[in-house]
């Protein structure tokens, strides 16, 4: 591709972990430094009591962890699709339509980049997942609409849509030398998406490429639904997951699986939650995890505790185990999570995983053998269960790691020269 000039238009991977921003310049990285230097800007937004205002990215984070009284949201990108993008957040005592929240962290991304190219940016290509919603084609047309609608209002005149693992595929087609059968797998922090494509040098430069497109899919599995279950298998128990009520019934799980899921660990510091719980604990048979629950709630620790699980699954790609201090609730409170109490935590997932997998390769018709290579991109896409699990599929194909933060920000950033020029 003749490169002389720069691309007028970027391509955004608004990830619910991580987001990046490509642009194609002339023997320049596609990839816009966001933060600190670095390509990615993780999706989080912390609003700051104590100053009354919105940080981002790694700052959110570390304003958050050090103390500043305030609010912190992540996997924003999940909000699409769910019954909560209709409805209001509280941020800084006002009500604030979530619809906004994704428009303050989208509309920083272009700020970003602006700012380091030194030029506006009117048109995008976004990058989406396969399904933003399994099984629901309504849900899911609406939560792509909703990214156009947000798209406008922070300032693109043009808004146009890639599927974020043909992007990867993009990407990984810059650098072969032969035509391949590949198997894209991307697994992100909200969605695992799949795309059969055909590839090759001769083909990148064409326009339309519908017909190498054999066939995507996708499944409504990411990196905070590993969290999860690690969450709930592996550390809950201490806070009363599973305890008996004296009626020999298990205690209603609704609060630790609020506590577990990123966008709803809010909903456990409610008066309504708490009076809930407490109204519970007369009727449970050992209160000892229970009322260390409460000592979480009073300690507002429940961000806290879902990054020390992230960062346990994070290490857990390469370690056996993980100890995990958990003194900050109770004094000697810790425990030890092992990479074989994830995995068993994770099967049920990497079973649909798999099935989704399957589904795609019969809509394409394609036999496992004859798949050249399996592409992995995406963050949660390290780990090995995971990676061994499809790879066992596709005995033939050889393996590709891409740039698992940047392959899809990078294919976006040549779709959009393609398409805007």
């Amino acid at each position: 591709m003749k490169n002389e000039s720069p691309a007028r238009a970027c391509g955004i991977d608004f990830g619910t972990s991580n987001s990046t921003v490509g642009w194609l310049r002339p023997g320049m990285e596609s990839l816009i430094a966001l933060e600190d230097g670095k390509i990615t800007l993780p999706s989080v937004v912390f609003f700051n009591m104590e100053e009354r205002r919105p940080v981002y990215g790694r700052l959110a984070l570390h304003e958050y962890l050090e103390g500043y009284e305030g609010r912190l949201m992540r996997s924003l990108k999940s909000l699409l699709g769910s019954k909560l993008i209709k409805h209001d957040t509280s941020v800084l005592g006002t009500a604030m339509p979530f619809k906004d929240l994704l428009g303050l962290f989208i509309g920083q991304l272009k700020q970003r980049a602006e700012t380091a190219a030194d030029r506006p940016f009117d048109e995008v290509v976004l990058g989406r997942p396969v399904h933003f919603v399994d099984d629901d084609a309504a849900a899911d047309q609406e939560a792509e609409d909703t990214l156009v609608e947000v798209a406008h209002k922070i300032g693109f005149k043009e808004v146009s849509f890639q599927y974020e693992p043909i992007a990867a595929a993009f990407d990984y087609e810059s650098t072969i030398e032969r035509e391949e059968l590949v198997l894209i797998v991307d697994i992100g922090g909200g969605t695992s998406d799949f795309s059969l494509v055909r590839l090759s040098p001769e083909r990148r430069f064409v326009d339309e490429r519908h017909d190498d497109i054999l066939a995507t899919g996708g499944v409504h599995i990411g990196g905070t639904d590993f969290d999860k279950q690690l969450s709930l298998q592996g550390v809950m128990p201490l806070f009363g997951y599973g305890s008996r009520m004296k009626s020999q019934a298990y205690m209603p799980t609704s609060h630790h699986m609020n506590l577990a899921t990123w966008h709803t660990i809010n909903a456990v510091y409610s008066q309504k939650s708490q009076i809930a719980l407490a109204s519970m604990r007369y009727d449970i048979v050992d209160t000892g995890g229970i009322d260390r629950l409460f000592k979480l709630i009073e300690q507002r620790a429940g961000h806290w505790l879902a990054m020390e699980i992230e960062e346990t699954k994070i290490q857990l790609t390469e370690a056996e185990s993980r100890h995990v201090p958990l003194d900050r609730i109770q004094p000697g409170l810790s425990v030890e999570l092992s990479r074989a109490l994830f995995e068993s935590a994770i099967e049920a997932l990497l079973t649909r995983v798999r099935n989704s997998v399957s589904k795609l390769l019969n809509d394409a018709g394609v036999s496992v053998d004859l798949v050249d290579t399996v592409f992995f991109t995406g963050g949660s896409s390290g780990i090995p269960a995971l990676r061994n699990s499809v790879s066992a599929m596709l005995p033939n194909a050889r393996h590709v790691e891409g740039n698992i933060f940047g392959s899809i920000g990078s294919g976006l950033a040549i779709e959009a020269k393609k398409r805007y020029g």
